[in-house]
């Protein structure tokens, strides 16, 4: 019986392909269902072995973690270098955005709270 190892719905491109690499490195069989044309479907990698699932997730939990030690090691880097965008740096690239975003988000509030409040001074 098949067995989902691994779910791709919302996984960047690069991780879903070094996860099939690392697959087909290994020599585990396995197969991909997309998400369908209205992404109703499980986008997934499926093992067609299910005695293969303790190596296959062992695999993948190991990639992960040295993906993650790579990530924050990258975040900390940017940090230290001052290149991490924070929402101040967005404040001061495009001020008039910002404040229009902020205009959009404030409306959509008072909209959304209105019809209760008026409900409370009734």
């Amino acid at each position: 019986m098949a067995v989902r190892i691994f779910n791709l719905r919302n996984v960047p491109d690069d991780e879903a392909e070094a996860v099939r690499e690392l697959l087909q490195q290994e020599k585990i069989d396995f197969y991909e269902t997309p998400a369908g044309n209205w992404g109703m479907s499980v986008p997934a990698l499926w093992l067609r072995d299910e005695a293969l699932e303790s190596r296959a997730r062992a695999l993948i939990a190991a990639y992960q973690k040295e993906r993650q030690i790579k990530a924050k090691a990258a975040y900390e880097q940017q940090k230290v270098a001052g290149e991490n965008r924070t929402i101040i740096d967005s404040l001061r690239e495009n001020p008039l955005r910002f404040l229009i975003y902020m205009v959009i988000i404030a409306g959509l509030l008072y909209i959304s709270t209105m019809p209760f409040l008026n409900l409370a001074s009734e």
